[in-house]
């Protein structure tokens, strides 16, 4: 299984923010999948061609699996991950983003203002995920579940999951 993780921010990119939420995407990951995961990881500014550029790496060259992206996903001017992934998915799974917006609604009511999106690319599944720690840990504990299957479908490994980790988080 090969992982690839984007943390989308300006600040993390030029060093001037730590990188918390990729790291944490990483962990939760590493808690939740029984198998063997190789990472790919990238930290990128808030620019539609950079993060695309690193998405379509991640895909077409190190053939990540599955590839997450944290941040970038709210209604600020400079926050541009779902036109990045827009731009390089061949094919959407809004159920997705619906899923995360939905269940995230009965805890924060801001999270309608989140706009993740998913698709595939190759044999690639892309997911853009917020990125505040808290919430990644609850959005992957709502996506994990259809995660394996979509994986297998589109030609990746088999996947188990220890789902009990990402309850905890």
């Amino acid at each position: 299984m090969k992982i690839g993780i984007i943390n989308v921010s300006d600040r993390a990119s030029q060093g001037v923010y730590e990188d918390i939420p990729g790291k944490r995407t990483k962990e939760l990951l590493q808690e939740t999948i029984n198998e063997d995961v190789t990472f790919e990881y990238a930290v990128v500014p808030d620019e539609v061609e950079e993060i695309s550029k690193s998405m379509i790496a991640m895909a077409d060259e190190k053939k990540c699996n599955l590839i997450i992206s944290t941040g970038g996903t709210g209604p600020a001017p400079r926050d541009v991950t779902p036109e990045a992934t827009e731009k390089v998915i061949e094919k959407a799974l809004p159920g997705f983003g619906e899923a995360m917006r939905m269940e995230s609604l009965a805890k924060v009511p801001t999270s309608i203002l989140s706009r993740q999106v998913a698709g595939i690319r190759g044999s690639s599944l892309i997911v853009n995920l917020p990125g505040k720690p808290k919430a990644i840990g609850e959005c992957l504990e709502i996506i994990m579940p259809a995660v394996p299957y979509c994986v297998q479908l589109i030609g990746g490994p088999k996947i188990t999951l220890e789902l009990s980790a990402l309850k905890q988080s």
